[in-house]
């Protein structure tokens, strides 16, 4: 089996006259106690490998790995989606780098249909290992999402982008019953604007025809690296897996690629107003 390497961003640092160091994958430096183990057979391991008969060295480095300083290369424990299957629609200058990133990570990338999506969001085929990733250079058409909306109860996770004008939204990830869905950001959205008639106009499609700017090469780049990293998140083992990821909005201005970061959450249930004849006027 081949032994853990250092972590991406984390070293090991000697202190000319003191003690060496790990400089962690944050920035942090940590004294290092080698104890009885060899630190240049210690680092020969951690750097390259190198199979050590010293028992000190290997207790050393199972420590390293515990604390996350080290770890099994991705050749051998696969990417960070590996078993993931990601369900892609929309458009293609979006969706093509999000497939190649995912597919780097180790998901099984595949176009789909509405009419695919429909199924799962009735619950045929559906299960937790699956995302779908919906991605739109323009506006949402009213009521396009309704159905996918569904699939968070079903176990299917939930994941889209569109662009408005300039900007362009990625929303949360919703994984799970009680998620946020695209109903609610909506809702949230226009919660939070005094010009909430003018948006809810905008949205219908009383507007005058889209130009532009749609993404560049960089900025599709952006985005899909946005979008794995939130279907990074949900696929940490755990009931509150991308938790982060499942309450965040982020906005991309196209022009100059800066992104904002809102935080997002359901909106629960209320019960219907009652009619004019079921109460006293």
């Amino acid at each position: 089996m081949t032994s853990s390497r250092l972590a991406p961003g984390a070293g090991i640092v000697t202190v000319p006259g003191g003690r060496p160091a790990v400089r962690t994958a944050e920035g942090e430096f940590l004294h290092l106690d080698t104890g009885a183990a060899d630190l240049a057979a210690l680092t020969r391991r951690l750097v390259s490998g190198e199979a050590a008969s010293d028992a000190e060295v290997a207790r050393v480095a199972v420590a390293f790995e515990r604390e996350g300083h080290a770890v099994r290369p991705a050749s051998e424990e696969g990417g960070r989606l590996t078993g993931r299957t990601v369900l892609l629609l929309g458009d293609a200058r979006l969706t093509g780098p999000l497939a190649r990133y995912a597919t780097a990570e180790g998901a099984l990338a595949r176009h789909a249909t509405p009419e695919h999506v429909a199924r799962l969001a009735d619950g045929e085929g559906a299960d937790a290992s699956t995302a779908v990733v919906w991605c739109l250079d323009e506006p949402v058409p009213p009521g396009l999402w309704d159905v996918a909306d569904r699939l968070p109860a079903h176990g299917t996770a939930w994941l889209r982008c569109h662009r408005e004008g300039a900007h362009l939204w990625t929303e949360p990830l919703a994984a799970a019953p009680g998620d946020v869905t695209s109903a609610h950001v909506r809702l949230r959205r226009l919660a939070a604007t005094s010009a909430h008639r003018q948006l809810a106009a905008y949205w219908a499609g009383h507007r005058t025809p889209d130009n532009g700017p749609h993404p560049g090469e960089a900025a599709a780049a952006l985005v899909a690296a946005l979008l794995t990293a939130d279907l990074l998140a949900w696929a940490v083992p755990g009931p509150n897996s991308g938790l982060p990821a499942r309450r965040r909005l982020r906005r991309v201005d196209l022009r100059d690629l800066t992104v904002t970061e809102h935080p997002v959450l359901p909106v629960p249930p209320v019960a219907p107003l009652p009619g004019r004849e079921s109460g006293p006027a």
